[in-house]
């Protein structure tokens, strides 16, 4: 089974490339949902108390706006939640992927670079559209001021690094009818098609 790492700037259609890819019938583990999922076990959400305060931490979880405002734009504070989380996110993530099936597994992971997963990988998606571009998305479905944006955008790898070190760029700045065809030339040249 090939492995394969999908990955992208914030509004850089990560998502949408991934249903594309289980609508072929692929699976696609997506690193935001097992975080979701592990950030609201108890045992998580005490070390997050613990780390950070009880005022993070809610009856329904993660205080997730006050979480943020926390941490994007400090690069400790950052390291500090990665190092609670992540590690619980890649333990859930592989055991998902031992349950798979198929002839391959995507994981969109958007710290893929970040966290220095890539070597895991038999190959690597970056999904990228210009910046204004994701902007609009990204205020259209989440309502992010502008600021709340860049913050989460300076707290990541520049796309321009993430490009170099991706096996495959997906480019993703027209229509859906154009990223249908963009996924399709990655699959058929991974041999996947």
């Amino acid at each position: 089974m090939q492995r394969i790492g999908i990955t992208g700037s914030i509004g850089s259609g990560k998502s949408t490339v991934s249903s594309l890819l289980r609508a072929r019938g692929f699976t696609v583990l997506d690193a935001d949902e097992v975080a979701r999922e592990v950030s609201s076990r108890a045992d998580t959400l005490l070390e997050v108390a613990q780390a950070f305060g009880p005022e993070f931490v809610t009856e329904g979880g993660l205080n997730r706006p006050l979480l943020a405002e926390r941490v994007f734009g400090d690069k400790d504070q950052l390291e500090r939640l990665n190092s609670i989380i992540h590690p619980k996110v890649r333990a859930r993530m592989a055991q998902l992927e031992r349950e798979a099936e198929g002839r391959a597994v995507f994981q969109d992971i958007p710290l893929l670079f970040e966290s220095a997963l890539e070597h895991g990988f038999d190959a690597t998606v970056m999904v990228d559209a210009p910046a204004e571009l994701r902007l609009e998305r990204v205020m259209k479905r989440s309502q992010l001021t502008p600021e709340q944006f860049w913050a989460r955008e300076h707290a990541q790898m520049p796309p321009e690094e993430k490009r170099t070190r991706a096996d495959w760029i997906i480019e993703n700045s027209g229509t859906l009818d154009q990223l249908e065809r963009e996924v399709a030339w990655v699959l058929e040249g991974m041999g996947l098609n």
